[in-house]
């Protein structure tokens, strides 16, 4: 496999960093879900453009039609989850739309091990457990608001489950085709998606007020070109299961996000929700380094004994 140019979890910290400000920015615009999520993507695809033509415009006519269909389809898991989290936020808290949809983990451990047969020490799986027990501490006094806050709980665990399928059809793909042309063909088909449900659900394109379009351009600035797109860069070196991990670290931001920008205090139980998570995800990093270190050891031993 090819090495990297820069060390992929640096980037994959970058993105965690990045998709934090995400709820931010969703929250302060005036327009509907699918509205926002569809000029996001729209203005991601445009700001790529430049650069696809320049660079990765003959690769696209080498890809095989599975990979097409594979990398169009995540495309689609993309869109929708855009669309059910940015709903789930007209009904509930920052810090509890943004710890649901990031309990990914355990549908990325399921995922990992039916499709690409991973294997898990129960450390790895333990750590996992740790770290969504931080995310639920997080949000422990959202869960209980009213029953609308329950229905923007539930959205945004559909949400999760979604943006987890299209980060293991990206696993799958990204073995093959670069990640260039991957992630124009992913937000294309995402754009297309997101129009075609714009226009179905009868939410108005325009006009909106100067500051919305700021908020649309810095989504598709922040959270999709330095998020997004550099999990799918990523996804070549790291599995789902640690870009899932990692994304944890996203309810940690964004709740600090939200205190500065929005005002939503800040309380203790957030503060030690952060705390495991981050110790949690430490201790996951280390136990896969030391997964991998056997598996090289024991193909290296089945290399001499051949």
């Amino acid at each position: 496999m090819q090495e990297p140019k820069i060390n992929p979890y640096i980037a994959l910290m970058i993105g965690v960093l990045s998709v934090s400000a995400s709820a931010i920015l969703v929250m302060a615009s005036t327009a509907g879900s699918g509205v926002i999520a569809f000029y996001r993507l729209l203005f991601t695809v445009l700001l790529m453009l430049p650069i696809f033509i320049t660079k990765y415009r003959f690769e696209i006519l080498l890809v095989k039609k599975r990979d097409a269909i594979y990398a169009a389809a995540a495309g689609v898991f993309l869109a929708f989850h855009f669309i059910l989290w940015f709903e789930s936020l007209n009904f509930t808290s920052v810090a509890s739309s943004t710890v649901l949809v990031t309990v990914q983990p355990i549908f990325a451990f399921a995922g990992a091990y039916f499709f690409f047969k991973e294997r898990f020490s129960f450390k790895t799986i333990a750590s996992g457990a740790v770290a969504i027990c931080g995310c639920a501490l997080i949000s422990w006094g959202d869960f209980r608001l009213n029953g609308m806050a329950l229905w923007g709980d539930i959205l945004a665990l559909l949400a999760c489950g979604l943006v987890t399928a299209y980060l293991l059809f990206g696993q799958n793909v990204r073995q093959r085709i670069s990640s260039g042309t991957y992630t124009f063909i992913v937000y294309t088909a995402s754009t297309v998606t997101l129009f075609l449900y714009v226009l179905l659900s009868g939410e108005d394109l325009g006009p909106y007020p100067p500051l919305d379009w700021l908020y649309f351009i810095l989504l598709a600035v922040f959270p999709n070109l330095l998020g997004h797109s550099l999990f799918n860069w990523s996804l070549k070196w790291i599995s789902t299961t640690v870009i899932s991990m990692a994304i944890l670290l996203e309810p940690v931001g964004a709740s600090i996000l939200a205190y500065f920008l929005l005002g939503e205090h800040v309380k203790w139980p957030q503060i030690t929700g952060g705390a495991i998570i981050l110790a949690a995800l430490i201790l996951f990093l280390a136990e896969t380094n030391k997964s991998k270190i056997k598996e090289k050891d024991a193909e290296g031993l089945e290399a001499k004994s051949g």
